[in-house]
């Protein structure tokens, strides 16, 4: 265990951004989830939140720039394919 207070205060931050970084990516996992799972026309219109939740965790740097582009390109196949 840490020794240092600022050690000990570095590793209470540490735990609340773990915490609130699978928050958020366990919240857009559960989201897409629920994207991949709707109707044709409901799912156009679920896109642009879930498109934009990856986003936000690409810019908080929980997951990388290329997986948020290579899962809103595959989101947006499934969503333009189920509109027609």
């Amino acid at each position: 265990m840490a020794n240092h207070s600022a050690t000990k205060k570095d590793a209470r931050q540490a735990a609340k951004r773990r915490d609130r970084n699978k928050y958020y990516g366990k919240t857009t996992r559960n989201a897409i989830r629920d994207l991949k799972a709707a109707p044709g026309k409901e799912m156009g219109e679920k896109f642009p939140d879930v498109a934009s939740m990856i986003d936000k965790l690409a810019k908080r740097g929980i997951i990388h720039a290329n997986k948020a582009a290579n899962l809103k390109s595959k989101l947006a196949k499934k969503a333009n394919a189920a509109g027609k």
